[in-house]
């Protein structure tokens, strides 16, 4: 899916939702254990009740590998029902993968060869040699860590060099050497309020994913005012929120309901845009 396409999708739909797939065998409800695939069962669910809302699945994957061989093939089944049943869908592997240049291309191929989806999250502290590996693919996208929703980012991503230079604009800056708005976005926690304006200042036209709204307390309104361009530019994941709204035989419907009053805010969002 290129970038053109997935506006098209944010248009057609009034929604720059994307559904976190953090699936965990704890949470999920009880009755769903007896199922032969319970992680599957409940994505299933999740899938066909949020899909009118939302433009993008972001299954995490350590919630499948602490499963094992299990796990593994929920995420397989879950990654083809996905694009068999909803192909206008954009995928997001919540994976976090980087490493030297030959391991990073084995990453890219599971992901991008094995799965045909169509982006994975990748850590860029080891540099462009372990990224590289990702952006050999035509129509497949990157997605780099640079300011993330979580409390340690202070100790490493908002540090300055002497020159006053933040480590994750150093990401941001560095990064645009490797790859273009057109197969690489950032990744960008909601929780850093106005640091969406200095990171439009140098990644004006990128896509940004932006985990942090929902459980995590990061303003929807904030994101949009700082971070929104004019092809919207953001996909805002929300997982805790959305697929635990409710944990009885009706928590799809609970999941449907909760995707949709996001969609209706983000609809309200986009007017200033469209």
């Amino acid at each position: 899916m290129n970038k053109q396409e997935l506006f098209e999708n944010i248009k057609k739909k009034q929604s720059f939702l994307c559904v976190g797939l953090d699936t965990d065998i704890k949470k999920i409800p009880e009755h769903l254990l007896k199922e032969e695939d319970p992680i599957f069962a409940f994505n299933k669910a999740i899938i066909d009740a949020t899909a009118p809302y939302c433009i993008a699945y972001k299954p995490n994957l350590a919630f499948y590998e602490s499963m094992g061989v299990k796990g593994w093939i929920a995420f397989e089944k879950t990654v083809e029902y996905i694009t068999t049943n909803y192909p206008d869908q954009f995928i997001i592997a919540d994976a976090k993968r980087g490493d030297i240049g030959n391991t990073s291309a084995m990453y890219a191929r599971t992901f991008f060869e094995e799965l045909n989806i169509d982006s994975v999250t990748v850590a860029p502290y080891m540099g462009e040699d372990s990224v590289t590996p990702f952006l050999t693919y035509e129509g497949k996208w990157v997605i780099l860590l640079a300011l993330t929703s979580n409390k340690g980012s202070h100790d490493f991503q908002l540090t300055a060099d002497p020159e006053g230079e933040r480590l994750f604009e150093k990401v941001l800056r560095k990064s645009q050497e490797w790859a273009n708005d057109e197969n690489m976005m950032y990744v960008v926690g909601a929780t850093q309020g106005r640091a969406f304006e200095d990171i439009r200042k140098i990644v004006p036209n990128h896509f940004l994913l932006v985990p942090g709204v929902g459980a995590q307390g990061g303003s929807l309104e904030e994101v949009c005012k700082y971070g929104m361009n004019s092809t919207c530019g953001l996909i805002v994941n929300s997982s805790r929120a959305i697929i635990y709204a409710d944990k009885t035989e009706n928590f799809a419907v609970a999941a449907g309901q909760e995707a949709q009053k996001v969609q209706a805010e983000m609809a309200e969002q986009l007017k200033a845009i469209l």
